[in-house]
């Protein structure tokens, strides 16, 4: 938003500088982004007329001019098109100095003296290009200082207003601001009611109310649109960023740019029937304003009249029923259109609009009626005509609703910090145009129509904050009786799974909770994931029900950058449907390929294999101090290799899985080598088991190796089990420290070596005790497994 100091001024004017007005502007929460002035620095330019213009005796496209200044006559050497008798100019008098320090001197042009410069409103810095000299008004007094005349001594203040604020997209919005924050009465201009010189009125229809509530109309006779816009109004306009068109669309732009709303003007006489604010038909043509045709879709809300679409309905007019130079009668409308209706529809199409801008952030619905008066008085001041009268169509129904909002005093307190003053929060809230009526325990208030954004009690908070000034806000530590939840020692914390891992050489992944869903189905495909309404593309367009699918496609993007060896682990959540409705399970995934040892001298490196990958896994669970809960047994996994795949076991409940990932979706991936992968519910592997204090045992242990033959079937945990079940109270530790398969056993059997060590607190143990527990251990594998020692 672009505002002139000088037109804020007309409406309210505090006694501050501009620097001060912009920083208070600021502080409100409209943010001043640049002040600059309205012309350049010039000196010596006065208000000339051209009493003759000559052709140059020895230059086709130049003229000699005798020119008033006001004081004397003085000849003129101009080369501008526009130059001729009667025509009211700048002229930089000898000794003027124009912007960029250009001095006026006496100069001769093709033999024939100048004593002065005609100016065109580039050489003064108003306009970045132009086509003549600038034509001032016909009663512009001659000799008077142009910067008087035109007030120059003003500047133009930028301010970046949030989307919430659009009640301040005009001079009225800024002005009920700066009144409030300086405590100045606000002089708006005066707007009364036009007397109809004539009844004729052009019916209108709402066939989408609930877009479009509120329609008000004039019909206006007999403008002359020769007739230019005043230059007051052509100045003001151009210091808001917009040129003079013609009279009618100047007061359209002025009007939208003084009250905030915006309003359209058609060739009355290029309308047929009435006007109808209904949808589009699919694929309907509409040539605009700007002179591009566009194909319609059925859910943009258009003007039409019986015969076809006229407008876009809140963005931009269409150049049929446009006004010309041949027009002689107006319709004039404006509208409130629903402000999330609008949303989008223009950027849709690619455009964007300073009515498109407003009605998609919310206008004044009580608006268009005053707003419709005072554009008629100016139409009718500027090119004359005769009113009808002012017609107003509207859905009460679908017209917002503002709901009353109360503010409690305990909460200024609570949330503001101080106890402020009842008469200054009645003063606040009365100067932004909320009815206020007391109540026992603090305020209730009547939302005015233009302010779209408040509508709870934090709302009203807010603007007071603003408005009484964040710098004056008093500065507080904040107390609160903080209660420190209860940390348990059997839960281990996320912390410290992410140091064990980082510790073994992996890397925190964060990947996206949507993934690609064929991706997806290569893990899950008896899952039917949750699907986004509004995916960010097509690769990310479901929720993923396994950390593995994005953690993989990061291993891929890291190989395929030169990195031969990647260890990943990721925490987050898995979101998997259930029967009552979507489940978030928390959960620890890691991915591992390439060497198991960095590159080095020292030792010889080697690929990365299941049981390194298991390793990494048991030293995680060894951090719940309960590895005798967990179990890995054989499993199947989609998308991972049938001959490779454990499932994880805590209790005899899978809590997760590991494996090689299968080669067909290594391949699909595009990873060269062997991936392994293990995803773990992270409930199992935060649970832990509680510290117990064990003294040293001062006896010493004793330790004894079995070597057995089993089937090879037999899995060595499950084995294992039964030996710590069978074993008696003094073993203490229990290593599988060989397999053997091969020459000298049977092809079908394995050879598994045990190391049992024994020890007891009390005393030390005797070979008996000993031999007693081993002989247990040999005839509960013989029963159950049908081993055999190996000799």
């Amino acid at each position: 938003m672009i505002i002139s100091e000088q037109w804020l001024r007309e409406w309210v004017s505090p006694e501050i500088n501009t620097e001060d007005l912009a920083h208070q502007i600021t502080m409100a929460g409209l943010e001043v982004d640049a002040i600059d002035p309205v012309a350049g620095e010039f000196t010596g330019v006065v208000v000339a007329e051209i009493v003759s213009a000559e052709q140059h005796p020895d230059a086709d496209k130049l003229r000699v001019c005798e020119v008033n200044t006001g004081s004397e006559t003085v000849q003129i050497v101009c080369g501008a098109p526009n130059a001729r008798a009667g025509l009211k100019a700048p002229l930089a008098t000898v000794g003027g100095v124009l912007p960029g320090n250009f001095k006026i001197k006496k100069a001769k042009l093709r033999g024939v003296e100048s004593f002065g410069m005609l100016c065109a409103e580039q050489e003064l810095g108003l306009s970045e290009e132009s086509d003549g000299l600038m034509e001032l008004a016909a009663d512009a007094p001659v000799g008077s200082d142009i910067r008087d005349y035109l007030g120059l001594d003003d500047r133009v203040i930028e301010i970046g207003l949030t989307p919430n604020r659009a009640d301040c997209l005009g001079v009225a919005g800024i002005a009920r601001e700066v009144g409030l924050l300086n405590d100045v009465a606000v002089s708006a201009p005066v707007i009364t009611a036009i007397e109809p010189s004539h009844q004729e009125s052009f019916p209108v229809e709402l066939v989408e109310p609930e877009r479009c509530s509120r329609f008000v109309s004039r019909v206006i006779r007999g403008i002359d649109v020769s007739k230019p816009s005043p230059l007051w109004m052509q100045e003001k306009l151009r210091r808001v960023g917009l040129r003079s068109i013609d009279a009618v669309v100047d007061v359209t732009n002025y009007v939208m740019m003084e009250l905030g709303q915006p309003m359209h003007a058609f060739d009355y006489n290029k309308l047929s029937g009435g006007i109808r604010v209904r949808l589009a038909e699919q694929g309907e043509a509409l040539e605009l304003l700007d002179g591009q045709t566009l194909e319609l879709n059925s859910d943009t809300l258009v003007i039409a009249d019986h015969d076809k679409a006229v407008a876009m309905a809140g963005i931009m007019g269409g150049q049929g029923t446009a006004v010309s130079e041949t027009t002689t009668d107006l319709f004039l409308e404006m509208a409130f259109f629903t402000p999330e209706l609008m949303a989008g529809k223009a950027r849709s199409y690619g455009l964007h609009t300073d009515a498109s801008h407003r009605f998609e952030r919310g206008v004044d619905f009580t608006l268009q009626t005053r707003a419709m008066e005072r554009a008629t008085q100016l139409l009718l001041d500027t090119v004359g005509g005769d009113a009808g009268p002012l017609c107003e169509t509207v859905s009460e129904e679908h017209l917002p609703v503002r709901p009353d909002v109360t503010l409690r005093a305990a909460r200024i307190q609570k949330v503001l910090g101080f106890e402020m003053d009842a008469a200054e929060v009645e003063r606040i809230l009365a100067g932004l145009g909320l009815g206020v009526t007391i109540t026992e325990d603090g305020w209730r208030c009547t939302v005015p129509s233009w302010r779209f954004d408040i509508a709870i009690e934090a709302d009203l908070l807010e603007e007071l904050a603003r408005v009484y000034g964040y710098n004056r806000l008093p500065v507080s530590h904040i107390k609160a009786d903080l209660i420190l939840p209860e940390r348990r020692e059997t839960q281990l914390g996320i912390r410290s799974l992410r140091q064990h891992l980082a510790a073994a050489g992996y890397q925190e992944a964060i990947t996206y909770s949507f993934v690609d869903p064929s991706l997806q189905k290569l893990f899950d495909p008896a899952l039917e994931p949750v699907a986004l309404a509004n995916p960010i593309s097509a690769d990310m367009a479901v929720m993923r029900t396994s950390l593995l699918p994005g953690l993989l496609t990061a291993l891929t993007r890291n190989t395929k950058r030169q990195q031969p060896r990647v260890r990943l682990f990721e925490t987050g959540l898995r979101f998997l449907p259930g029967d009552e409705g979507l489940v978030q399970v928390p959960t620890l995934a890691m991915v591992v390929t390439g060497d198991k040892l960095e590159e080095g001298w020292a030792e010889a490196s080697r690929p990365v294999d299941f049981f390194d990958l298991k390793g990494d896994v048991q030293g995680l669970l060894a951090l719940t101090r309960a590895m005798d809960t967990f179990g890995f047994v054989p499993g199947k996994r989609d998308a991972l290799h049938p001959g490779q795949t454990a499932m994880i076991t805590r209790d005899e409940e899978t809590v997760g899985y590991i494996g090689a990932l299968h080669p067909s979706v290594a391949k699909e991936l595009g990873v060269s080598g062997a991936v392994y992968v293990a995803e773990i519910t992270l409930s199992a592997v935060l649970q832990a088991e509680l510290p117990v204090f064990a003294e040293l045992s001062k006896f010493p242990e004793v330790r004894r190796d079995l070597a057995v033959l089993v089937d090879k079937a037999v899995p060595a945990g499950e084995l294992m089990a039964n030996v710590r079940a069978s074993a008696g109270t003094y073993l203490t530790d229990l290593t599988l420290f060989d397999v053997y398969e091969g020459k000298g056993i049977d092809p079908k059997r394995k050879s598994l070596a045990l190391g049992l060590t024994f020890r007891d607190s009390s005393r030390t143990l005797s070979d008996h005790d000993v031999n007693l527990a081993v002989d247990q251990v040999v005839d509960s594998l013989e029963k159950n497994y049908k081993a055999e020692l190996r000799n």
